[in-house]
């Protein structure tokens, strides 16, 4: 029987696949990895077994020569002709670094030379990394699903207790969820030694300081947006789009009508009269004649919350994308039977058109006038308490006495917004629902992490910049294997790379501000968007969408906790949580308080759906 990762069609964008060492004993471990119908194995120039897996025709570009292969997998318009010199010239693999920096698209990269392998994937997080090892020998994959189905790990349960913060903290959102397997961080390179036995990683990529200009970074960011857009569309058939009416999916819709695809824009308006996205949407398709323009009826659509109980795709870890995997699959089907083989998103711009208001923590120190008047101005725009802020930029503590702090905190009250804001990033919290013994575990957690733990850039708003990046990937990584499995694959446009690149590259000043509305996408896409397109300052919110998924699937909500896998690993009291289920007005839901709950709950109840062994993990010692 076919397994749910097979993809659906050639070009579906669910590649997925792991990676052996060159060395005896690797035929032996490729045999212990499952083996579903249509695995394709490349070799490395030994013969031996480098890459097995799934992928579709134009997700892999490999070249081999006498002493090197390799291998993009993904989206990437790079030729093999071209990857061929670069394997000729290949003395050292840590030469890598540079291919991996030029090429536009998001892949994975994986290099086999003279028996020493090297395999990495995005700087943004959106393809990532794992290893265990496996029949004596270390293994990578792409998913860590297919290593704890090798291994036969179970989940972790002092991982799961950490998912249940509500947010998750840098670093701890990066570890693997399964006993035995590691993880790489985003923007390292993993290692294979020739023997197979050794692993190490070394960093192939840093966000670039933040000077540039507005009117110096916009043209880059327009040439990286665009070719991100036109890796996808240069060659043809029919594309989708979505077109919220809001600046990032219009850019993103405006940029696929000059390739040679043909472009289906999808509008999805949102249930509240004041929305106003489908106003907008409907003035950006007037300036797009050759585009379908479909509007789906509103009242259609699913709602926040829908179908938790039938969740049954595959997961390598628990993700909050489950309360909306209805709404952005739902769609799907009518646009793949208007012909669309790929549906681009505008998720994404948020991320890199705007940035954190957190650099003015540092603008306050260095330019006190200038940051203290655009600090008045965020006052106004987002009703903050000027107490508040003045406690959050006055905290100069470095991350790891930052990190340190939160763990004695995980059941106060919920902060200030603008104390997150300002600072290193929102404080975790757990709630009441959560057991003592998950407290415990998640406690020790932080405070061992926070031990060693490095920002992810010395000032807080690049550090939080990149970490909402990589915590919206996350998802969004989770969001492509499912719209795969339903027929029609995603992509993303803003979360590659080179468009990330150049546009942290801009001054943090010129892109977050409170006089002007993504200052940074306006700039880069003026003489492609028309200028009544780029007029629009408001963002619909899609709360009452939230609200009324709450009220009327709060009967799947008591399901859900009539028999928690949660529960019989300790880590939640069912009783709180089925009388939660009765009250969806109950102050704080609004707030999503529940996401992390949820999405580990629905994660434990798809690993059981699919008979893997895990289905009934043990309650911590």
């Amino acid at each position: 029987m076919a397994s749910s990762h097979d993809h659906a069609e050639a070009g579906c964008g669910s590649a997925y696949f792991t990676v052996l060492p060159d060395c005896e004993g690797a035929r032996a471990a490729a045999r212990s990895l499952p083996r579903r119908p249509g695995t394709r194995t490349l070799d490395h120039p030994s013969h031996r077994p480098w890459i097995t897996g799934h992928w579709a025709d134009d997700e892999c570009v490999a070249v081999t020569t006498r002493h090197t292969a390799l291998a993009v997998l993904g989206c990437c318009p790079v030729d093999a002709e071209v990857l061929r010199r670069h394997a000729d010239r290949l003395t050292d693999l840590a030469q890598l670094d540079g291919l991996a920096r030029a090429l536009p698209g998001s892949f994975h990269l994986v290099a086999s030379l003279d028996g020493r392998v090297r395999i990495q994937g995005t700087a943004s997080g959106l393809r990532l990394v794992f290893h265990t090892s496996l029949e004596g020998l270390q293994v990578a994959a792409t998913d860590a699903r297919l290593l704890a189905g090798a291994t036969g790990a179970d989940p972790d349960p002092r991982e799961v207790a950490v998912r249940l913060l509500w947010p998750v903290p840098h670093p701890l959102y990066e570890r693997s969820v399964w006993q035995g397997v590691s993880a790489v961080p985003p923007g390292e390179a993993l290692y294979l030694s020739a023997d197979g036995r050794t692993t190490r990683t070394s960093r192939w990529w840093t966000p670039p300081e933040p000077v540039r200009t507005l009117a110096d970074g916009a043209p880059l960011v327009r040439q990286a947006l665009a070719d991100a857009v036109d890796a996808r569309t240069r060659r043809g058939g029919v594309v989708s789009c979505d077109l919220s009416g809001g600046l990032d999916s219009t850019s993103v819709c405006f940029l696929a009508d000059r390739s040679p695809a043909r472009v289906v824009a999808s509008t999805w308006p949102g249930r509240d009269p004041a929305d106003d996205d489908l106003e907008w949407a409907k003035r950006a398709a007037g300036h797009l004649p050759e585009v379908d323009h479909v509007v789906w009826d509103a009242h259609a659509s699913p709602l926040v919350y829908t179908d938790l109980l039938d969740i049954d795709d595959p997961m390598d870890e628990p993700t909050i994308g489950v309360m909306d995997r209805a709404r952005v699959l739902h769609h799907l089907p009518g646009l793949r039977e208007r012909g669309s083989r790929l549906h681009l998103t505008g998720i994404g711009g948020d991320h890199i058109a705007w940035c954190s208001e957190a650099y003015y923590h540092r603008l306050l120190r260095r330019r006190p006038l200038f940051a203290l008047g655009r600090l008045r101005g965020f006052k106004v725009l987002f009703h903050w308490p000027l107490s508040g802020m003045a406690r959050a930029l006055a905290d100069s503590r470095p991350y790891d006495r930052w990190l340190a702090g939160t763990a004695g905190r995980l059941r106060a009250p919920l902060p200030a917004t603008v104390t997150g804001t300002l600072g290193w990033s929102a404080e975790p919290r757990l709630f009441d629902w959560v057991t003592d013994e998950a407290a415990a575990l998640a406690r020790d957690a932080l405070t061992d992490a926070a031990a060693g733990a490095r920002p992810l850039h010395p000032d807080r708003g690049l550090h939080t910049d990149l970490e909402a990046i990589r915590t919206c990937t996350r998802i969004i990584r989770l969001w492509d294997a499912m719209a795969a499995r339903a027929g029609l694959p995603m992509a993303s446009p803003f979360f590659d790379d080179r468009v990330i690149e150049a546009s942290l590259a801009v001054r943090p000043a010129d892109r977050v501000t409170p006089w002007a509305y993504k200052p940074l996408l306006t700039a880069a896409m003026r003489g492609i968007v028309p200028d009544e397109c780029l007029s629009r300052t408001s963002k619909a919110q899609a709360s009452m969408d939230a609200a009324d998924g709450l009220r009327e699937h709060r009967g799947d909500l008591l399901a859900l906790w009539e028999d928690s896998h949660l529960a019989r690993m300790g880590l939640v009291d069912p009783d709180i949580l089925r009388a939660l289920a009765h009250r969806p007005n109950a102050p704080g839901l609004k707030d999503a308080i529940l996401y992390s709950t949820i999405a580990c709950e629905v994660w434990l109840r798809s690993l059981a759906a699919h008979g893997t062994g895990h289905d009934a993990p043990q309650r911590p010692a």
